[in-house]
């Protein structure tokens, strides 16, 4: 019996153990996303896999490779700056002042008034250094523009109603310049108020005189009825160019324009100094200080401002000549 009980309980099948908790499956979502992600990736890698380069066209790009292995370096190519124009550097006047000997009209007025019948060069209201230019490439417009205006060779007599009509024409002139400087709320302008040059007051004391004299003084011509429209209208739309002229009509009255004086003074009025050719203190000075002021200002102005301040100073110069004549009309 105990043998028998034995292989009895040895028989007795163990409990079995309770089964493992169920795996929580992966959403369907993630496992489909990295399915479709390497699929991408495998089809992006097979559309951009570059095809074999044919024969002929590496052996092309393997020749042009050594060819450009063999070539000298390239030559660098030398910096090009900007062309400087004569007197840049000091201001557009000095500009101004080369320009004019460039374009100076070579037909120059001249005045036989010497007793031993001499001709005696005066110009033709503007002189060597009177600002008038305009831009390199344009020079020979401006002087076939010129020829029109410019003075007589021979004998040039004056006459006294001629003299007027020019005072009377430059009156207008400088009333027009002086008026615009005085009244333009333009800042540049300022700087030229009261430059001590102004001659428009000067130029009504001789009218006067010539009307005291039994002479009359008749209305403005033309020639100065036109510039000073001109002179308005620019002045209003662009102050370089208007300053171009300012400075050109004050600078040939001290230099052509006083010789033009002391000749007719000598010639036609025995010697009387005209109030138009007086200064109340060194003109050399005033337009010294006037000068100074444009080329300051100048600084300031694009080289596309300056050239049309050569260009305008051009036309100044065409314009005066038109007035001077007017002595010998």
């Amino acid at each position: 019996m105990p043998l028998a009980a034995a292989v009895a309980a040895s028989a007795v099948v163990p409990p079995r153990p309770p089964p493992p908790p169920p795996r929580r499956a992966r959403p369907l979502r993630s496992f489909t996303g990295l399915i479709l992600t390497r699929d991408l990736a495998a089809l992006t890698v097979a559309r951009c896999a570059p095809s074999p380069p044919a024969p002929a066209a590496e052996a092309e790009a393997e020749a042009e490779a050594v060819a450009v292995d063999e070539a000298p370096p390239a030559k660098r190519r030398p910096r090009r700056y900007p062309r400087q124009y004569p007197g840049e550097a000091v201001g557009v006047a000095e500009e101004m002042r080369f320009v004019a000997m460039r374009l100076r009209n070579p037909k120059r007025t001249t005045l036989k008034m010497d007793d031993t019948g001499a001709e005696e060069e005066v110009g033709d209201g503007v002189s060597e250094d009177a600002s008038a230019s305009e831009e390199e490439e344009d020079d020979d417009d401006v002087v076939e523009e010129e020829e029109e205006g410019a003075g007589l060779e021979g004998e040039w007599m004056p006459s006294m109603e001629g003299f007027v009509k020019y005072l009377v024409d430059s009156k207008l002139v400088f009333d027009t310049v002086e008026r615009i400087v005085a009244e333009s709320t333009d800042v540049a302008y300022v700087y030229f108020r009261k430059s001590g040059l102004e001659r428009s007051a000067r130029i009504t004391k001789d009218l006067e005189w010539f009307g005291g004299q039994g002479i009359a003084v008749p209305e403005p011509s033309t020639a100065g009825s036109t510039y000073a429209t001109y002179l308005t209208e620019l002045a209003e739309s662009n102050a370089p160019a208007f300053l171009s002229h300012y400075y050109n009509i004050y600078f040939a009255h001290t230099t052509g324009g006083v010789a033009i004086g002391n000749k007719i003074s000598k010639k036609i009025l025995e010697g009387r100094e005209l109030e138009f050719y007086k200064w109340d203190s060194d003109v050399e000075l005033l337009l010294k200080d006037t000068r100074e002021k444009l080329n300051e200002l100048s600084k300031h102005w694009s080289r596309k401002d300056r050239n049309l301040c050569l260009k305008e100073a051009a036309k100044c110069f065409q314009h005066l000549g038109r007035i001077v004549r007017l002595i010998i009309l």
